[in-house]
């Protein structure tokens, strides 16, 4: 199953308030994010950066992607070990720090998931499965810069 996938999708700027992008504080940032058979989502700009704050941001965004993909490999990586998971919640943060000039970068994130598997005897398996679910996540390997995990494994 190796190759090379592709994705797409399509943006549209709907914050147009009938003015174009006449001034910094005359258009809104919102936008929806479609993709072919799923669900709109709709985003906006943070609210930091004159955003709706009721809508999905960019950062949040790569937060989430980050997240997902972690907890995937992880579920995957613990099935091929016979680690029964039978709940898994992941409160990811990161730290995005801006730059003079206006631009800024992601400097961290960091996951941190609170699985719970039935056979306590498999704790540390489990909680070592953490790092190498790092290592094999799509998107911790397309950033550049730390994706931490502050795991947790309980048992039912």
């Amino acid at each position: 199953m190796y190759g090379i996938h592709n994705y797409s999708l399509t943006t549209k700027w709907t914050g147009n308030r009938g003015q174009g992008t006449s001034g910094y504080r005359d258009y809104d940032r919102s936008h929806t994010i479609s993709i072919a058979n799923k669900p709109d989502i709709l985003g906006s700009s943070d609210t930091a950066f004159r955003g709706d704050n009721t809508k999905h941001n960019p950062e949040d965004l790569l937060l989430a992607s980050l997240s997902a993909c972690h907890m995937l490999w992880y579920l995957h990586l613990c099935a091929d070990a016979r680690i029964i998971v039978t709940d898994y919640t992941d409160n990811a943060t990161g730290i995005m720090q801006e730059s003079t000039g206006g631009g800024g970068r992601f400097t961290e994130v960091t996951l941190h998931p609170v699985a719970t598997i039935t056979d306590g005897s498999l704790i540390d398996k489990a909680n070592s499965l953490h790092a190498k679910a790092n290592e094999k996540c799509f998107i911790s390997n397309s950033v550049n810069f730390p994706v931490k995990h502050e795991a947790v494994c309980t048992v039912v």
